[in-house]
């Protein structure tokens, strides 16, 4: 393996505890272009992964989304692969990672965590959420990926500089596949290590917080890629009320009662609720030939440059 061409990319925040290793590791498996970018820790990470030999920058701003975008605007290398500091992956997983990227059969590799996890690394709540989140994203982009939260990660250069990506927190990893689907990357979940966080080692995950905003993140960027989904979910919501306040008033009407106004208001909402649908239907449409069109610019695109390598 050329790992020469490979950068790893490390996001940290107070990970001393953990940091020093996981370089240490990365050495032992032949990777010394090791890039840290520190989200300003006030413990000794920055010095320890300078002493092991790691490249380290000071993100500018704040959140694990801002420093991952930072840092892909200055990797130059063939492959990345980016993964947590905190000690959960293994390092020697990374061949893993690398040889669908090699062997040309993908531009963005997951590593799935459910293949491979030590007791005691998901509570219930992140297993329930990470599952419920994985189903969520199936439902909302129809790829059925195991593990669409996972830190550990490989791109090639072409999948990097190609993102477009505006979250700043820990919803960068859903939209950095999102982003991926929408850009016809080729993607490949290959199974991973999941170890016990280091006892020393704190979460900076919030699991309600943080998953709402996720599934936030996941449900919002549908509109754009499937608004069959995105506004079909608005459009349940509007008749369920409807159907809601249409039993009050049939309630009503059986008992001698006339709801004049409520009557009125659950007209609205079952046709607002139809309305909905008919938009997303035509929304889809228009995406759908959007996306065509856009599959075919690349392909002409990619036939014209082959042709061109050859003159």
């Amino acid at each position: 393996m050329p790992t020469e061409e490979v950068c790893v990319l490390i996001p940290t925040l107070n990970e001393e505890a953990t940091i020093g290793q996981l370089i240490q590791n990365f050495r032992s498996e032949g990777f010394d272009n090791i890039l840290v970018i520190d989200g300003n820790s006030t413990d000794a990470t920055r010095s320890i992964a300078e002493a092991e030999g790691a490249r380290v920058i000071v993100q500018s701003g704040k959140g694990k989304g801002q420093a991952i975008q930072e840092a892909f605007s200055l990797i130059d290398s063939k492959y990345v692969v980016m993964i947590d500091g905190d000690g959960t992956y293994l390092a020697s997983d990374v061949h893993a990672i690398m040889k669908p990227l090699l062997d040309g059969s993908a531009d963005h590799v997951m590593g799935n965590r459910f293949a491979d996890y030590e007791a005691g690394a998901f509570t219930k709540l992140n297993h329930f959420g990470n599952r419920m989140l994985n189903k969520l994203f199936g439902f909302a982009y129809g790829e059925w990926l195991d593990d669409v939260l996972t830190g550990y990660r490989g791109y090639t250069y072409k999948a990097v500089k190609s993102f477009e990506l505006r979250e700043m927190g820990f919803e960068i990893e859903s939209e950095m596949t999102i982003d991926s689907i929408k850009k016809d990357h080729r993607i490949k979940v290959v199974p991973i290590s999941y170890l016990k966080r280091h006892y020393k080692a704190d979460t900076k995950l919030h699991p309600v917080k943080d998953g709402a905003r996720i599934a936030r993140t996941i449900y919002k960027m549908a509109r754009l890629h499937n608004p069959m989904f995105y506004f079909g979910i608005i459009g349940v919501a509007f008749m369920l009320a409807g159907f809601i306040t249409g039993l009050f008033v049939v309630f009503q009407w059986v008992q001698g009662v006339t709801r004049i106004p409520l009557t009125i208001l659950t007209a609205i909402l079952l046709l607002a609720g139809f309305q909905m649908f008919f938009f997303g239907m035509l929304s889809d449409l228009t995406v759908s030939l959007h996306r065509e069109n856009l599959r075919m610019l690349r392909k002409l695109s990619e036939d014209l440059r082959s042709l061109e390598d050859k003159k």
